[in-house]
């Protein structure tokens, strides 16, 4: 089956490319900030929880936290790219043009240095307010699929994580993990392999969320601190 080759820039204005990655990080915060604030104003989710039977954060407070949980995507992505990435494979552009690094318009975002950017913020966010920092972690543990769902889709989008070689009806010819001759114009190999970002995306995305919202719908783990950063 050949990959449905999609344009990763959506939008290209001049130098300024919007790109479909970077919508994932955007959709990802959105969902995850409207879906927590649902939770918070569910009083039946926290009777009898502790903090006086309250949720440990106010509407204003979660609107502050996505304000710093974006910084720290955008921040931790860039620098998580330079790191596992740029340093390795793009070496000669970032040692002769430095500036580039904060170049964030032209691409190279990590989603690991982004999870650990938003991890950061959400702890010095709780410090800083004085909030809990397990019962504040539970609430974005319950969102979390939501932004890794969407990364994922971001990931296919852009033909990259793909799985192992397989023979499966569904398996994918993935363009950029061609086997190329030193000319880096003839392909030598391309087998067709797993769309493993699809298979993410449903499990780690999808069944995860709905398992952690039956958790809290049915069993009101919410009013225990630190089951849902656990789960």
């Amino acid at each position: 089956m050949p990959f449905p080759e999609i344009d990763p820039v959506l939008i290209q204005i001049g130098p300024i490319a919007i790109r479909w990655y970077a919508l994932s990080y955007i959709a990802g915060l959105l969902g995850a900030w409207w879906f927590i604030l649902r939770l918070i104003r569910t009083p039946r989710l926290w009777a009898g929880a502790p903090f006086n039977g309250k949720p440990q954060a106010t509407s204003d407070h979660i609107g502050d936290l996505f304000v710093w949980a974006a910084l720290g995507v955008i921040i931790g992505g860039r620098l998580g790219y330079i790191l596992f990435y740029g340093l390795i494979y793009e070496w000669e552009k970032f040692s002769t043009e430095p500036w580039k690094i904060f170049y964030t318009w032209e691409g190279g975002m990590s989603f690991h240095g982004g999870a650990i950017g938003v991890v950061l913020a959400i702890i010095l966010f709780a410090r800083r307010n004085k909030l809990d920092m397990v019962a504040l972690g539970d609430l974005v543990a319950i969102a979390a699929p939501i932004g890794l769902f969407s990364g994922r889709i971001a990931n296919f989008v852009n033909g990259e994580l793909w799985g192992k070689v397989t023979d499966v009806p569904w398996a994918m010819v993935f363009p950029a993990a061609a086997i190329r001759a030193p000319d880096g114009v003839t392909v030598l190999s391309n087998p067709p392999r797993h769309p493993s970002q699809l298979y993410e995306a449903g499990l780690e995305g999808v069944l995860l969320f709905v398992i952690l919202v039956v958790m809290v719908y049915r069993f009101d783990v919410l009013k225990r601190p630190g089951l849902c950063i656990a789960a």
